[in-house]
This record gives C-alpha cells, sequence and structure tokens, in this order.
C-alpha cells in the first residue's frame, strides 16, 4: 500500500525532545515501511524521518488561518505527487477539507481531545470516506458523541529503547516525568515525596510566563535543593531511560483526564511502576496493584508507596510489550488499513 501521513507542523519528526505524536508518526514510518508499505509524509521541514517521499508544511503554526490555508494547498499538492491509497492524519482535519468528498480512504487519528464541531462536520462531508482512531477508549468515548466510527488504537513506545530493570535499590528515589505544569501535579509529587521521606527527582520543561511560571516560580522553585527534592530539566531519550530505570515509581500525580501519557508506557518498559489518578486514559495504562497504583489523594499515596515492593517490575514490562509496543500498535493501524 502506498500510506501517505501527517503530523502537526509545529514540531519535525522525530522530535528532538519532546512530541509524542511526532514519535509515533516517526514509528509509523519506519515501521510500515518494515512491512512493505511505501510511506509518505507531510511534516515540518526540519523532520528527518526516513520516509519513501517527504513533503514540508509551509505553514508552521496550526491555529493560523492563513497557515491553515497553505497548509490545506500543501496535503492537496502531496496527494496528488504521491497518489496514496490512504491518507493518514496526525494533524488538522481542517487540511483535509478539498479532500474530504472524495473516495480515497481517510483515516484522522486524536491523540488530544477532539472537537465536536469539526469533526461531526468532517463525517458529513466525508460521506463514509473518513474513520477516526482515538489513543484511549477515553478519546474515542468523546469523538462518537460526534458521529462516524471510531476505532481505540493507543499509543507505543518502541520498546527496544527502554532498558528492563528488575530491581533497583532500596533507597531508589520516586521520579516525576512530564511538564512541570499544575495539570501534571508536580506539587502534589513534592509533597508525597516530603511526607514517605523519599528523595524525589523531577524532570521536564516547565513555563516561565503567566500562570505557568507563576506555578513554577511559587509552588516548585521554594522546594527545590532541599529534603531530597531535586530538579533536573528536560531530558532526551537516554537520560530518559536512565532515570526510569534507576527509580522506584514513576510519581505523576495528575489533575486533568489524560488523554494517554507516553511517558506512563515508558516508565513501565523499564519495569517502574507508576503511581498517578484514575482519570482519564490512565485506567487503560495502568492496572491497580500489578503495574502501579491509582490513587485518589495524599494518603493513598502514601500506602501505594508504601506497598511498592508489592509489584513485580516484570509484570509492568510485560504490560508494554503485549499492549503498548511499536510492533503491536503498528500492526493495529496496518489491519485497520487493508480493511478499507
Amino acid at each position: 500500500m502506498k500510506i501517505l501521513l501527517t503530523a502537526d507542523p509545529e514540531l519535525p519528526v522525530p522530535p528532538k525532545l519532546y512530541g509524542g505524536i511526532e514519535r509515533i508518526v516517526d514509528l509509523l514510518v519506519t515501521g510500515l515501511q518494515a512491512r512493505g508499505h511505501k510511506v509518505g509524509l507531510v511534516a515540518h521541514p526540519d523532520s528527518t524521518s526516513p520516509a519513501n517521499q517527504s513533503f514540508s508544511w509551509r505553514g508552521k503554526r496550526s491555529q493560523n488561518k492563513v497557515d491553515a490555508l497553505q497548509n490545506t494547498i500543501t496535503l492537496w499538492s502531496a496527494v496528488q505527487q504521491f497518489q496514496p491509497d490512504i491518507i493518514h492524519s496526525f494533524s488538522r482535519i481542517f487540511y483535509l477539507l478539498p479532500l474530504l468528498p472524495s473516495r480515497l480512504p481517510k483515516v484522522m487519528s486524536y491523540q488530544r481531545y477532539p472537537s465536536h464541531s469539526t469533526t461531526s462536520w468532517g463525517v458529513k462531508l466525508a460521506k463514509g470516506s473518513l474513520t477516526f482512531t482515538g489513543c484511549s477508549d477515553y478519546i474515542c468515548g468523546i469523538g462518537r458523541t460526534s458521529g462516524g466510527v471510531w476505532h481505540t488504537i493507543h499509543n507505543c513506545v518502541e520498546i527496544e529503547k527502554y532498558t528492563f530493570q528488575p530491581k533497583v535499590a532500596p533507597d531508589a528515589p520516586l521520579v516525576f516525568l512530564s511538564r512541570v505544569e499544575r495539570i501534571k501535579g508536580a506539587h502534589t509529587a513534592i509533597a508525597i515525596a516530603k511526607k514517605t521521606g523519599r528523595k524525589l527527582i523531577i524532570a521536564g520543561n516547565h513555563g516561565t510566563n503567566g500562570e505557568a511560571g507563576k506555578y513554577w516560580q511559587e509552588e516548585i522553585v521554594p522546594h527545590l535543593g532541599k529534603d531530597g527534592i531535586e530538579y533536573v530539566g528536560a531530558v532526551n531519550d537516554i537520560q530518559k531511560n536512565e532515570l526510569l530505570g534507576q527509580a522506584a515509581a514513576m510519581i505523576v500525580p495528575i489533575e486533568w483526564e489524560e488523554p494517554f501519557g507516553i511517558v506512563f508506557a515508558e516508565a513501565l518498559a523499564c519495569g517502574t511502576p507508576v503511581i498517578s489518578c484514575p482519570r482519564g486514559a490512565l485506567p487503560e495504562i495502568v492496572r491497580q496493584g500489578i503495574d502501579g497504583y491509582l490513587i485518589d489523594n495524599i494518603e493513598d499515596a502514601l500506602i501505594a508507596i508504601e506497598n511498592l515492593p508489592n509489584i513485580n517490575r516484570y509484570n509492568c514490562r510485560e504490560r508494554v510489550e503485549k499492549y503498548f509496543s511499536a510492533n503491536v500498535i503498528i500492526g493495529q493501524y496496518e489491519k485497520l488499513y487493508k480493511s478499507f
């Protein structure tokens, strides 16, 4: 098959640091090629993913109307040149606008909250040629209210990049790995670490302006360098593998409905249990008492940390191998393509 993939215009494929969707697209490019398909890619001009044919977005701002129009033209041109059997968009449904009425099969994948208005008009214009996927049952549940056919295909990790660590030191730290912002619960992780007397390593980027900057300065910075709370900044893949592998648990007590959260699967790939909250897609990733603990409050977290020795780290790794590895997820997308 000839498959044309699209990614959002802001980040290259693959990304240099963070960029979960861009990582998924890169894994699809290489994985589908390994299965004998020809793959085209429409993405940021700095993308290095080895697609059979690459096309660059003209506009680099998803929310800008002029850029959106330019990118619609770019995608139309890419289709004329590449002549795909199917278009698989991880970018914006608006870019598909002139292509929606055509009979060419189209897949629109959501790793974020789907817009009711855009998905509903997409369904109407496509007249059966557009299928949706969501990165979790949670996202698909939201999407189905707009109509159309929805399939859950979870996000994935390149499991070979993560070293399974069957054991960690008795005094192994807790690790918070995510963007350091309120909805990710970094302040709660600090409070939990202090109450348990455990060392906490915080990794991830943070805001510098507005509410995000205020949160960082007022609720995080005062605790750094004290009581075993350490901030190491943003980390690359090699550093992430090392950081997660040495952790007693990754603790990210979210305060929002998480669409998926690839970092949770990355932690499990290292054998590291996850402590988070039962919101969004987390119950689809973490089995309570098997891969970690989903908590409702700080008291629950204290019990969870006390019970970490009861978690078999092999079960965490096996969870990812069976359900969230790149090979498994690419196979699910390939099966979807072949169904058209």
